[in-house]
């Protein structure tokens, strides 16, 4: 079981950056991939980054490469995602997911209940 709580979300205007977090709870953080998600109003859910176990792999979805990193910190139980040059069409919730073996599908085991991000132009 991992238990998932994302925070760091909120309004920022455009061009700022945010750093979001999720912190999990389990013994079984240090095994499992962590990936970031994010969904709009009206919008279906979208796949942003994922980081394997050991921090050692990442993928990241075209909209946000080069402008999001995500990384981990196994000592800490924590994944961030690092945010920069946000943008409008950013605004969404953002939910970060935990599996077993790294994917950029949507098929995650456990997930978070989200945390609002909100870039005003």
């Amino acid at each position: 079981q991992v238990q998932l709580v994302e925070s760091g979300g909120g309004l920022v205007q455009a061009g700022g950056s945010l750093r979001l977090s999720c912190a999990a709870s389990g013994r079984a953080f240090s095994i499992v991939a962590i990936g970031w998600f994010r969904q709009a109003p009206g919008k279906e859910r979208e796949f942003l980054a994922t980081t394997s176990p050991s921090g050692g792999r990442t993928y990241y979805a075209d909209s946000v490469k080069g402008r999001f990193t995500i990384s981990r910190d196994n000592a800490k139980n924590t994944v961030y995602l690092q945010m920069n040059s946000l943008i409008p069409e950013d605004t969404a919730v953002y939910s970060c997911a935990a599996r077993l073996g790294i994917s950029q599908s949507y098929d995650y085991t456990y997930w978070g209940q989200g945390t609002q991000v909100t870039v005003s132009s």
